[in-house]
């Protein structure tokens, strides 16, 4: 099954350890504020109303992304009828993998990606890039559809978007304490001296605790586009047609002239990390191109991939990706496929194991 029981179990100690950390880190700076300001609270008090904090600071963000995300991307909802055939394979694969149907919009960018975002199952969109439905054919845009699907069935939008909360309330206390410091606090000059010690620990913990948050987050963010690589096999019934789109994604995205969008988290690609795959295999080009012909076409690049997946500069450049990198996705796109043709799977039994 693709090591599927292994990605799912990764993923769940993932969210496991990174909230571990996450009250292990309000606790600790709970009580070092506590300490500066000289207020005896019990452990408990402090542990809850740090919590209480941590938590209201999270439901701001998931009440907010969306509007975020709407006004960044300078998405258009499309209007009923607008593009039949988008509504209609979108309705059918929505229908197959039991959610919902989002509601659909463009946005105006020549680039080939797509994208879900949204804070509830029940009101999600489905925003894909002009460039996605004039660049690919229809089996690969099915495959991209089938993957944002499971992104929705998988609750990813509104998972990442609290988890992501975490390593940016531990960079506001960073910020918060080592502004103090440089600042200064209220009160007579030996107050502040005697709790500054104390807001200095803060900020080293929230730092510390900012850095591996962050690296969890992101590994997470890899595990969830991998599981959505696999639920889009599983439902299209062709893992190839992703294997395709990736390959095409990744290539258009890597000659866009543009700056990375700062939400790029979001998409089925990256563009940050296909640019820099597509450079570093264009390097090499000589060495990849088999043909000699001048050009590498989606055969080429995809046994390319293969071959740069031996790069140690590669695996340490992951642990800060959003993605996993796109020969990743595509060996374990062709390790479901194998097992098709091996011993297949029947379509009624896709949910019941992912």
């Amino acid at each position: 099954m693709a090591n599927l029981g292994q990605l799912k179990g990764t993923m769940y100690f993932t969210v496991i350890i990174t909230l571990f950390i996450f009250i292990g880190f309000i606790a600790v700076v709970s009580l070092f504020i506590s300490a500066a300001v000289g207020v005896d609270f019990s452990p408990a008090g402090i542990l809850f109303g740090g919590l209480v904090l941590a938590v209201i600071f999270m439901l701001i963000q998931f009440a907010i992304s969306p509007y975020i995300v709407r006004l960044t991307t300078r998405l258009r909802y499309l209007r009923p009828g607008e593009n039949a055939w988008l509504e209609q394979t979108v309705s059918k694969l929505a229908q197959e993998a039991g959610v919902k149907q989002p509601r659909l919009a463009i946005v105006p960018d020549q680039t080939p990606n797509a994208f879900v975002f949204g804070n509830s199952s029940s009101n999600m969109t489905l925003a894909v890039n002009q460039g996605l439905l004039t660049q690919l054919g229809e089996d690969e845009i099915r495959g991209v559809i089938a993957h944002e699907l499971g992104h929705i069935r998988h609750k990813d939008s509104i998972v990442m978007t609290f988890m992501s909360a975490i390593p940016l309330i531990a960079y506001v206390i960073v910020r918060s304490a080592f502004g103090f410091q440089v600042y200064g606090g209220g009160g007579r000059r030996g107050e502040r001296e005697s709790g500054a010690g104390y807001i200095v620990l803060a900020g080293v913990v929230a730092l510390v605790v900012y850095f591996v948050s962050q690296l969890l987050v992101l590994r997470l963010s890899r595990l969830r586009e991998s599981f959505a690589d696999v639920f889009s096999a599983y439902l299209t019934q062709s893992p190839r047609s992703l294997e395709s789109a990736l390959t095409r994604i990744t290539y258009g995205l890597s000659l866009a002239p543009q700056d990375t969008h700062g939400a790029r988290a979001l998409f089925i690609a990256d563009p940050a990390l296909a640019k820099q795959e597509v450079a570093s295999i264009l390097e090499q080009k000589s060495r990849y191109d088999l043909d000699h012909n001048g050009v590498l076409d989606e055969h080429e690049l995809e046994l390319a991939m293969e071959q740069e997946a031996k790069s140690h500069w590669r695996s340490i450049n992951e642990a800060f990706a959003t993605h996993p990198p796109t020969y990743k996705r595509i060996l374990l796109l062709r390790q479901i496929e194998q097992e098709f043709q091996s011993k297949g799977t029947q379509a009624s039994n896709i949910y019941s194991r992912i």
